[in-house]
């Protein structure tokens, strides 16, 4: 059993040394005595536990609860951008425009290609395997601008918004013209440097390649004709839905590599590094692959899960006590639209399986899921969705970071191993 001293068991609670002594008045810790030692000393496994109840709490225990931003609000109906509800910049506004006003600009940014990096990102891209995923193909490309900018170190505000909107706009672009997977497709006309919206731009990467027809060359790479509000309109809502979400575990990433004056390239590599986590970025995959069963039979999709004892993808989120927020505005935007009724049917009969318990809310992976199974979109289109909004959340929390003391992230640790005599 190791024993930690008053001092050691006040710092590991992150309290002062009277407030330990009333733990013990209160039956919270026990106080031992030794008679080689003097003063109180504590196990501990006891002050490990009560420190797990204080995190299990929300109480905060370090310096990443206590940053200050003015970016997003999180809440049961947010998320806001700046004081302007994300729900309503959904349904009328692009991912140009929620940029410009959470980097703070006077005008919203193009993202416009550089020419001579597309090159280089276009060519390492073209060493890649053709199945490598869309978020593998962000990572290699943004590296990729990074080793070929050597003006990249300038983190004015100025350098880093319009660094920032090439490195997305070129990201896309090399996107664009990399080779396609699947039934022999050709290779995708190569993209130029042309600024135009940004959903227009990504949309032909997302879609799922198509069986082509004997004697026939066409691929759907454009967005199929819709009564209700369109594709391209849907997949400009789920971008702006999803670029901020406040100090999600990616952009707390990207915040500490701005705190430590990495250029912008490095801050959303990092962001991105993060993302690729399984319960991070990945969940709108794993719930695609769930609504896939799903479209047949929910109810046993659903039985199997449960039967398994695993959590079915695309419900509850660690914020919202109720519904997510962003899952609601893409689900009445995806009930316009009649090519999403099949979809749709099918995640009604998942939601009233779940609601037999005291099961979460659906969250915003699901309903990524079922844009990409309404309109044919490649099974990993979230996770690059994801990667392409949350690049201009990044850059905005690194504009705020850069403001702040470098290097502020530095936590002492919590040591737990052995004690020296």
């Amino acid at each position: 059993m190791q024993y930690l001293t008053v001092a050691e068991t006040a710092e590991r609670l992150g309290v002062k040394r009277e407030t330990v002594y009333a733990y013990v008045s209160r039956g919270m810790l026990t106080s031992v005595r030794s008679a080689q030692r003097r003063g109180s000393r504590f196990a501990q496994d006891e002050v490990e536990g009560l420190a797990a109840r204080g995190r299990e709490a929300g109480e905060p225990s370090g310096s990443v609860e206590r940053i200050r931003t003015s970016i997003s609000l999180l809440g049961d109906g947010g998320p806001y951008y700046r004081g302007v509800h994300a729900g309503d910049l959904a349904r009328s506004g692009s991912l140009e425009e929620v940029a410009g006003l959470l980097w703070e600009t006077s005008d919203p940014p193009e993202f416009r290609a550089d020419p001579g990096l597309l090159e280089v990102a276009r060519g390492t891209l073209a060493a890649l395997p053709s199945g490598a995923r869309l978020t593998d193909r962000i990572r290699v490309a943004v590296a990729a601008q990074a080793a070929a900018d050597p003006l990249r170190a300038d983190i004015s505000e100025v350098a880093v918004t319009r660094t920032a909107a090439a490195l997305l706009g070129t990201t896309i672009a090399a996107l664009a013209a990399a080779p396609r997977t699947g039934c022999g497709d050709r290779e995708r006309p190569a993209a130029d440097a042309t600024p135009g919206p940004i959903a227009d731009r990504l949309w032909p990467v997302l879609v799922r390649p198509a069986p082509k027809m004997p004697g026939s060359h066409r691929t759907a790479t454009t967005a199929p004709a819709s009564t209700g509000p369109g594709p391209i309109r849907l997949l400009d809502a789920a971008l702006v839905l999803l670029a901020d979400h406040g100090l999600a575990v990616s952009t707390v990433a990207a915040r500490v590599a701005a705190s430590a004056r990495a250029d912008v390239h490095a801050v959303v590599s990092a962001g991105l590094g993060a993302l690729d986590g399984r319960d991070h970025g990945l969940v709108s995959s794993l719930a695609h692959r769930f609504l896939a069963e799903a479209m047949d039979d929910p109810v046993a999709a659903l039985g199997d899960r449960l039967r398994a004892g695993v959590r079915v993808p695309g419900f509850g989120h660690r914020i919202y006590r109720g519904p997510d927020p962003r899952a609601q505005v893409l689900f009445a935007l995806l009930r316009e639209d009649p090519t999403a009724e099949r979809v749709l049917t099918a995640v009604d009969a998942v939601v009233a399986g779940m609601a037999r318990g005291p099961s979460p809310e659906p969250n915003v992976d699901l309903a990524l899921a079922a844009f990409l199974h309404a309109h044919h979109l490649r099974a990993d289109a979230g996770e690059a969705m994801f990667a392409v909004a949350r690049t201009v959340g990044w850059v905005a929390h690194a504009l705020e970071e850069y403001r702040e003391p470098g290097l502020r992230f530095r936590p002492a640790g919590v040591y737990v191993g052995p004690r020296p005599d």
